[in-house]
C-alpha cells in the first residue's frame, strides 16, 4: 500500500489501464479453457479496486 502513495495520478491510471487489459486477457483464457492459475482473475480485480480506491482518496483531499 505505501508504494501507491508515492506514484502520481497519471501513474495509478496506468496502473489501471494495465490491470484491466490483464483481466480481459484473463477472461478470454477463461472462456477457452487455457488458463491455469484460477486465481488471477479475483487478485487482479482486487488490485484494480485497490488502484481505484487510492485514486479516489486522493481526489476528495
Amino acid at each position: 500500500m505505501t508504494e501507491l502513495k508515492e506514484k502520481t495520478v497519471q501513474d495509478i491510471g496506468k496502473l489501471i489501464a494495465d490491470n484491466r487489459g490483464k483481466l480481459q486477457a484473463f477472461r478470454f483464457a477463461a472462456a477457452g479453457s487455457k488458463t491455469k492459475n484460477v486465481k488471477e482473475g479475483r487478485n487482479l480485480r482486487r488490485e484494480i479496486a485497490r488502484l481505484l480506491t487510492e485514486l479516489a482518496s486522493r481526489k476528495t483531499k
